[in-house]
């Protein structure tokens, strides 16, 4: 079996190096871009990086350049790394379709075990396709059909549309979708989460009515 690649993008080669050898130990094939410009170039001439690891912070173009531009033709995830912790840099982030934000420092091995826990939920052997209201969705193929039409979601979006349809009439909590969609405890602040959810509801169009708002706890998916 294929090694998955890994791009890797910070205009540090230190840091490069660092994230690389513990990806490396993991058993992934890593790719390195030291600005956004060959960042962009290496990602559109290899059609099978599964995920990448990008600095904000870098010459020629940022890390949020970067992100728009493979955003118009890609849902590969993307885990943001800089050195900011402003909230207002992070809802940037998410807007733009960052799936993860990992503030700097920080550890490598948190960063693997962010990287593994995406990985292992955009590739797994899930064939179950749940068909409910007019929504379609194909866990294996990571697709979503609203009335016979295809929607284009980031990665997080989707993982969060078919946890609120696995939960479907049971009321989530903030904390409990972030635990959970998240996979793993994070720092950030959950209002994380309302920004996912609008986003979701937007693209989902009529269908977005089915995710109910729980002032002052969270959410509930239920169909009409």
């Amino acid at each position: 079996m294929d090694k998955l690649k890994i791009l890797v993008v910070d205009d540090e080669q230190r840091m490069r190096k660092l994230v690389k050898d513990f990806l490396v130990r993991e058993d992934y094939e890593v790719l390195e871009a030291e600005n956004g410009e060959q960042a962009v170039d290496i990602f559109f001439s290899d059609k099978n990086i599964a995920l990448i690891l990008l600095d904000v912070m870098m010459p020629k173009l940022d890390g949020w350049e970067v992100c728009k531009e493979i955003r118009q033709y890609s849902e590969v995830p993307i885990i943001m790394l800089t050195a900011k912790s402003a909230e207002r840099d992070e809802l940037l982030g998410f807007k733009l379709g960052v799936d993860e934000y990992i503030s700097k420092p920080f550890s490598p091995k948190v960063l693997v075990a962010r990287v593994q826990a995406i990985l292992r939920r955009s590739n797994a052997g899930d064939s179950e396709t749940i068909d409910i209201g007019g929504i379609v969705l194909d866990k294996s193929a990571h697709e979503v059909t609203i009335d016979g039409k295809r929607i284009e979601l980031s990665f997080k979006e989707f993982e969060l549309l078919a946890y609120f349809i696995d939960n479907r009439g049971i009321a989530l909590s903030r904390e409990k979708i972030l635990n959970n969609v998240w996979n793993y405890d994070y720092y950030g602040d959950a209002r994380t989460i309302d920004t996912h959810v609008k986003k979701l509801r937007s693209k989902m169009e009529n269908k977005g009515n089915y995710i109910k708002t729980i002032w002052g706890m969270g959410y509930k998916f239920e169909v009409d």
